[in-house]
């Protein structure tokens, strides 16, 4: 895998980053890591809230579509911009708390033209912290033109 970072991968900027590095990437999925840290606007007391959660899976998704867009021979390397459109069998068993790290892993179950399945789950050292079922939709808005406007 090559070393990208993580700013080329994600249309998100500063604070709003819930990523620190894609550690896996393959055609059928990738896995993320991402330190939980006091002041971000996703933790509150300590720990980081559930909206958090579906942030950190939602950008584990677009980094894995990003890292595909940057390094695919058939790919322009801009990065597509995309919403999720579906969360369904949504468990969270525990809020992370500030210092943990979290394992993100997304699994594509299908892929149709501009709209992906994705089994996901969030683990911290091996313990099972949240899971869902997500759909993603992306657009033909690249994150250069939503920088622009």
């Amino acid at each position: 895998m090559k070393d990208i970072s993580i700013t080329e991968l994600l249309p998100q900027r500063p604070p709003f980053i819930l990523v620190d590095r894609l550690t896996h990437y393959s055609r059928g999925g990738g896995k993320t890591v991402y330190m939980v840290r006091e002041g971000s606007p996703f933790c509150t007391n300590g720990r980081m809230e559930e909206t958090g959660l579906i942030e950190n899976i939602a950008q584990t998704c677009a980094a894995r579509m990003g890292y595909e867009e940057k390094t695919e021979a058939h790919r322009d390397g801009n990065i597509k911009i995309g919403f999720v459109g579906m969360i369904k069998h949504m468990e969270i068993f525990r809020n992370p708390l500030v210092g943990e790290q979290l394992e993100t892993t997304v699994i594509i179950r299908e892929d149709v033209f501009s709209t992906s399945l994705v089994e996901t789950k969030v683990e911290i050292g091996g313990e099972l912290i949240a899971a869902c079922d997500m759909k993603i939709f992306l657009t033909d808005m690249h994150s250069q033109d939503y920088e622009n406007k």
